[in-house]
């Protein structure tokens, strides 16, 4: 009876090909490998599986506490669950229960011992100055052994070995939980030697390797593994993304490249020439001009690159400078699409239907076939129109991920105009499965958990617009079973609710569920008694709850008439606009409303065609005539001026108003207004105050050619001092003031 300890580098292409050429010499009779025992039901699926894939593990009881254990096909484990797989030998895995890991807290060394037990062959390869430890792996022990597999390990173990009896030296102690880990390996190793296994093959993280070879006493390590707490757990497959396995994920035995690894494992020679050549394919897809002659020259600056660092063959920081400074040229932002495309990549694993899994995330898996919507690591952007079915379904379904709080897709502006289109950033991330998992409580289908969840959210809601939001959310996601739920929480909510405020910012959404249901062929008709129930009371309340406001809740209350504003204007009849004009007209003509409310309904009332202009022309120049009340001046202005300044280019008797009113302020009030009035015209566009610019340096020539000839006393250079301070604050050019 032999045993065999493969010590590897997790998600190291080098490794990967030592454990296959390993376990070609060995023919091992049973193959143990570090992970979960909870994964052994899983591992004859294997064939069936596209890396890169994880065994995930969930507490049966608390479905979000969740561990993975991932594996692309670069990585030494998974080379070793195929290849048992393809050679009919039984695999099993030996490290700690996924039980046990759920139940505990994740127990991590210091920083400092945590990069050497975390990778020593990486650590090792850093100590000797190389920042690839691939590459080092290659040249220093794969390439000096001349590939004999065995003998690498052996090596290896004996390095492992050395570095162990080292740190021990320096006063470091084995962590309680690698103690219990290295403990269950053993445990493993003794009950593949009690079933009869002749030929045992074990492959695990090289820094296990000694704790392995010398096998202690049973009992010891019975006394490790006694009491330890136990969860209820269940183990599946999950598909797994490049990026997952990068060490910028947060994933303790990532890599830096994933990409760069899934190349070296894959390209059979001439490493440096196909990656070069892919790189320059994907800048060409970009519309980036690279010639043949160009991606012959970074081939050929990395090998001379690497010469002068002593190295055998160029590795990624070769190949990565070479590829700026040629294909590039020293650019960094194409580099950034290699980086994100080529050396991390955008690859998504693939699991079949028949793995077991959750009901929830097979209704899911069911969904995204019949509608062909296929999860993807890389960014997409699709847009829907929902006036075919399948485009609808589409749109239910990741309206319906995002109540789950699966947020797979993110609304984007469509293109075009009409209710009918929907736009659509898509991006797949893994740990959208553990929600699906932690959700499966709520229901078997996605219909019936995001139909649970939002019963749930209503009844918790407290404010009145989170709730309004809800059933907006409840339309979009075609979720009718859900809405008489929530239309019943809102009628509540709204009777107890006395804040105008809450009430205006409410109309919104529901006033976009009156616009869009239709379009979606969703019954929206008990939600029109709920708005015009809203309205009666916001136009009863808004000039009582407009008064006696400071600044900050006057931003709120402007915030919230636009709001309403907005929503009559999509669903208000037309005795609602009228009683909604002549609330607005009440806020005007009570005297103790903020100056930027006031200035904002009449501005409201103007463009309604209900003020006329006249009258526009008076309020404005009632509102600046005090004197004492500058600060209300400049809210007021602010308010009517807010969203455009083409009424101030079009009407030249208001103009005329702010000149004469600017012009009047004496040298410490206009310091005092300058902020405010910049603030507010800094929201125009650019054009509306150039052409205000325009306006003040024709104003300028004629007061120029007016006073010629006239007998008034004034001191020109304190004149050319204000000038540019004014048309800089309107928008124009000081300079150009002062010279025109």
């Amino acid at each position: 009876m032999t045993t065999t300890v493969l010590g590897i580098r997790h998600h190291g292409p080098g490794s990967a090909r030592a454990v296959r050429a390993a376990l070609a010499v060995l023919d091992p009779d049973v193959i143990l490998i570090e992970g979960p025992p909870e994964a052994d039901d899983l591992v004859r699926h294997v064939t069936a599986l596209t890396p890169p894939v994880a065994v995930l593990a969930h507490a049966v009881d608390e479905p979000g506490r969740v561990a993975f254990w991932p594996y692309a096909d670069f990585s030494p484990e998974w080379q070793a669950l195929t290849y048992a797989a393809t050679a009919g030998r039984p695999a099993h895995f030996i490290d700690l229960p996924a039980a046990v890991t759920l139940a505990g807290g994740d127990e991590r060394p210091p920083a400092k011992e945590q990069a050497l037990v975390a990778d020593p062959l990486g650590w090792l390869s850093q100590a000797a100055g190389h920042d690839d430890p691939e590459r080092w792996w290659e040249d220093v022990v794969e390439h000096r052994l001349g590939g004999e597999p065995l003998e690498l390990f052996a090596a290896i173990g004996e390095a492992m070995t050395e570095l162990r009896s080292a740190a021990a030296a320096d006063g470091w102690v084995l962590d309680e939980r690698d103690r219990q880990r290295e403990a269950a390996m053993r445990r493993g190793i003794r009950a593949a030697i009690k079933a009869g296994h002749l030929r045992i093959a074990v492959v695990c993280g090289a820094w296990h390797v000694p704790a392995l070879t010398e096998l202690p006493s049973a009992k010891a390590d019975a006394d490790v593994l006694r009491g330890l707490a136990t969860a209820r757990t269940r183990a599946t497959w999950v598909p797994w993304t490049s990026e997952r396995l990068t060490l910028a994920s947060g994933y303790g035995a990532g890599v830096a490249a994933p990409g760069w690894y899934a190349h070296l494992w894959r390209a059979p020679d001439r490493v440096a020439e196909r990656w070069v050549v892919r790189a320059a394919g994907l800048l060409r897809s970009a519309d980036v001009s690279v010639s043949t002659a160009a991606a012959l020259e970074a081939v050929r600056l990395a090998e001379a690159t690497a010469a002068v660092r002593g190295r055998s063959l160029p590795g990624l920081s070769e190949l990565t400078d070479a590829v700026q400074a040629v294909l590039c040229f020293g650019d960094a932002t194409p580099l950034r699409l290699i980086t994100g495309k080529l050396t991390v990549g955008e690859e998504l694993g693939e699991v079949p239907a028949d793995v077991p899994i959750v009901p929830l995330q097979a209704d899911f898996e069911a969904l995204c076939r019949r509608l062909r919507l296929r999860p993807s690591a890389a960014d997409k952007d699709i847009e829907l129109d929902l006036r075919g079915e399948t485009d609808r379904g589409r749109s239910a379904l990741l309206h319906r991920l995002r109540l789950l709080g699966v947020p797979w897709g993110t609304v984007v502006a469509a293109r075009g105009e009409g209710t009918f289109k929907e736009g659509w950033h898509l991006r797949w991330e893994p740990e959208f499965i553990v929600a699906l998992i932690e959700r499966a409580r709520y229901g078997t289908t996605v219909q019936a958990a995001a139909t649970s969840v939002v019963a749930e959210r209503a009844a918790r809601a407290e404010q009145l617009p989170d709730i309004t939001r809800l059933v907006e959310a409840v339309v979009l996601a075609d979720l009718a079973d859900a809405l008489p739920a929530v239309t019943t929480a809102l009628e509540q909510r709204s009777a107890r609710t006395g804040d105008v405020q809450q009430l205006m910012l409410a109309l919104l959404p529901l006033a976009r569920v009156l616009r869009y249901g239709d379009v979606r062929q969703t019954s929206a008709d008990m939600v029109r008694g709920v708005v015009d129930s809203l309205l009666i009371r916001v136009c009863a309340g808004l000039p009582a709850s407009s008064a006696s406001l400071d600044d900050d809740a006057a931003a709120d209350m402007l915030g919230a008439i636009e709001s309403a504003e907005n929503a009559i204007a999509i669903v208000g009849t037309p005795d609602q606009r009228v009683a909604w004009r002549a609330a607005q007209h009440a806020v005007c003509d009570r005297a103790s409303a903020p100056g930027l409310v006031t200035g904002r309904c009449v501005r409201l009332l103007l463009d309604a065609a209900v003020l006329e202009p006249e009258e526009a022309q008076r309020r404005l120049a009632r509102a600046l005539s005090a004197r004492d009340e500058t600060a209300y001046a400049v809210r007021w202005l602010e308010g009517f001026l807010r969203g455009s300044g083409l009424l101030l280019l079009r009407d030249q008797v208001l103009w005329q108003l702010l000149d004469d009113w600017l012009c009047g302020l004496h040298g410490e009030a206009f310091e005092e207004v300058l902020p405010l009035l910049r603030r507010s015209f800094a929201e125009f566009a650019w054009p509306e105050r150039r052409q205000m610019g325009e306006l003040v340096r024709a104003s300028r020539r004629g007061f120029r050619s007016s006073s010629a000839g006239a007998a008034v006393d004034w001191d020109l250079d304190r004149v050319r001092q204000i000038l540019p301070v004014l048309a800089a604050a309107l928008g124009g050019s000081g300079a150009e003031v002062a010279g025109g």
